[in-house]
């Protein structure tokens, strides 16, 4: 399905129902007219039950709430998915099983993540975390990684016009293959999940880029999905750094121009390209955010 294509769903920065725009002033004192990214709460069922309240720029809630679900060990791999029900309206989206479901007592436990906008991970966050072996045959080449950094950050994208988003992108090689975008890196990790979900999408061979800092919370979404190579323009945290060496997920982060930083699973990395003859990204326009 993906050998040699590139960019399967990528972002659309034109489609103005992501954003608002807000009337302000600049440095000078003059009045200016701005885009910002829209924030709306969108309300998850998992088929009678409600489970969560997200904020989200709005696009493919279908993936999202699947993601979401699949992330949080509600929704399990042999589950028949039988309809997915959104009304953006009311901001609901419904996702109806052929397994009766009922995570009362998983909805007890809650716990706040990191993550931007509040992320929230239910029950026991590790609870196969440490089942999951990650293919220890995946490599990484530097020639793909400065390419995926080139094509990636100059790719338009709500992150490049209008900042205040983070991006993840599944990434096969030096091809990225599905850019999702939304006010919090989880969102956007949960709607690539969602999507290779529905579109039945094997993690074999695959890679995530991501805007974002590395924490313990993409660590963990990264692992769950099977995923072994995690490539970030941010930084890491610490406790993200101890769940990926224990995962044996190779980490790479502040991949920056010519630059990066591995701290862990660094016998993944192949040093195939010469940093002295890497083709720059490009400017950033000015605004757009890479530090959180």
């Amino acid at each position: 399905m993906t050998s040699g294509q590139e960019w399967l769903v990528a972002p659309d920065p034109d489609d103005t129902a992501l954003t608002e725009e807000v009337i302000g002033i600049d440095h000078t004192g003059a009045t200016v007219a701005t885009r910002v990214p829209a924030e709306r709460a969108l309300t998850l069922f998992l088929n009678e039950q409600e489970i969560v309240t997200m904020m989200t720029i709005g696009d493919r809630p279908d993936c999202l709430a699947v993601g979401y679900l699949l992330n949080q060990n509600m929704l399990l791999p042999e589950d028949r998915i039988k309809a997915i029900d959104v009304d953006a309206e009311l901001g609901v989206v419904v996702v109806r099983t052929a397994r009766r479901t009922n995570y009362e007592a998983k909805l007890r436990r809650r716990v706040l993540t990191s993550g931007c906008a509040q992320g929230t991970a239910y029950g026991n966050m590790m609870e196969r975390f440490e089942t999951v072996v990650l293919d220890p045959d995946a490599i990484l080449r530097t020639s793909w990684l400065y390419a995926l950094s080139r094509k990636i950050n100059t790719r338009p994208s709500l992150y490049l016009t209008a900042g205040a988003i983070h991006g993840c992108v599944l990434c096969e090689e030096d091809r990225p293959l599905v850019y999702m975008e939304d006010v919090g890196r989880h969102n956007a990790i949960d709607k690539i999940a969602g999507w290779m979900r529905l579109n039945d999408v094997s993690p074999a061979g695959k890679l995530f880029y991501t805007t974002g800092r590395l924490t313990s919370e993409m660590v963990i979404k990264c692992v769950q999905m099977a995923i072994p190579i995690v490539i970030s323009r941010s930084g890491f945290t610490a406790l993200g750094v101890q769940l990926a060496r224990q995962a044996g997920l190779t980490m790479v982060g502040r991949a920056k121009g010519k630059r990066f930083l591995c701290l862990s699973g660094e016998g993944r990395l192949r040093f195939d390209a010469d940093p002295a003859e890497t083709v720059p990204e490009g400017a950033m326009r000015k605004g757009a955010r890479d530090d959180d």
